[in-house]
């Protein structure tokens, strides 16, 4: 498969660091970058030395930037406050515009305690040290989220196939069902490939590729479902201006977690706060429940993400930071 400049450069824009710091024979590794060991083989970075932890007198919050920045500041306020209380610590949101400067941001330490999306939650954990721990959850423990491909009525694309010389919008290249999966899928499914069967655009987030279908500004788009029914449920956009031709097998959410070397005293404050939030009555519920989130369940990124780390092996990602 040709990848598209976009993506080769995006891809290294946040990896362009030199590694450094554990680089000991008997510290094992995997796919996480030299800063990091993983001697107990749970795939993420252990804990460091005392010395090289942190406890930092403000705890800063990022939430993964598929959706307008503004609006969620005010969905997870009173959630921050929670954790204000269970960790004794200030906690500050901290809006970000893509998934690169996410990473980036952990990466150098001006980031704590995240959401990342599913498909740069790989990434985030073997570049910047991220310790996913736990996701949203339905009532009954179920979770997930399909990656649909969706078209506007009219359009004259009936199924996958009639996407062929028109133009699909992915978001950005670290998306699970915004890019990896779509294209792992179409090329395994349908033989078709972007920038040869059809023209590509990125539109950077989930809604712009959902409002760009809607308002006919792209012939298709490849979209997290659990994002356009949060925003038919806000009345973004109406249910009618869109219409879906393929949907996924089920992934998994967001994943919520903190970065690595945070005191382990201080993590697992983090940690609580997630378990003991009351999400009865809260905004976080309210946006949430629109696609049927209502609790926290605990997750491993060993077992959990394992259907995304394929995807990535089938598309040739490498988790190598240079």
């Amino acid at each position: 498969m040709r990848v598209p400049t976009f993506i080769a450069l995006g891809v290294a824009a946040f990896m362009g660091f030199s590694a450094g710091g554990a680089a000991a024979a008997d510290c094992p590794r995997g796919t996480l970058d030299a800063r990091f060991c993983d001697r107990n083989g749970d795939m993420v970075a252990d804990v460091p030395e005392a010395k090289d932890q942190i406890d930092p007198a403000t705890l800063i919050f990022a939430y993964t930037p598929v959706e307008d920045p503004a609006v969620y500041a005010k969905v997870w306020d009173g959630f921050l406050k929670h954790m204000e209380k269970t960790t004794g610590k200030k906690v500050q949101f901290f809006p970000v515009q893509s998934n690169a400067a996410q990473i980036e941001a952990m990466r150098a330490g001006r980031l704590h305690v995240a959401g990342f999306n599913t498909g740069s939650n790989p990434l985030a954990v073997n570049c910047a040290g991220f310790v996913p721990f736990t996701m949203m959850a339905k009532a009954d423990d179920s979770f997930g989220y399909e990656m649909e491909i969706i078209t506007y009525p009219g359009s004259g694309i009936e199924k996958v196939e009639d996407i062929k010389g028109r133009t699909m919008a992915f978001t950005s290249e670290t998306s699970n069902s915004g890019f990896k999966a779509p294209s792992a899928l179409l090329r395994a499914e349908f033989k078709m490939e972007a920038g040869k069967e059809f023209k590509t655009a990125f539109s950077g987030k989930h809604d712009n590729s959902i409002l760009g279908v809607a308002n006919k500004d792209y012939d298709a788009a490849a979209i997290a479902n659990s994002v356009m029914k949060r925003m038919i449920e806000r009345g973004v956009i109406k249910a009618d201006q869109v219409k879906t031709i393929y949907k996924s097998q089920t992934f998994p959410t967001t994943g919520y977690g903190h970065v690595y070397n945070l005191k382990p005293e201080l993590a697992e404050k983090v940690k609580q706060a997630f378990a003991t939030f009351d999400w009865e009555g809260s905004d976080l519920k309210k946006e949430f429940e629109k696609s049927g989130e209502a609790k926290f369940i605990p997750i491993t990124y060993k077992g959990h993400w394992e259907v995304v780390r394929k995807i990535d092996q089938a598309m040739g990602v490498s988790y190598a930071c240079k």
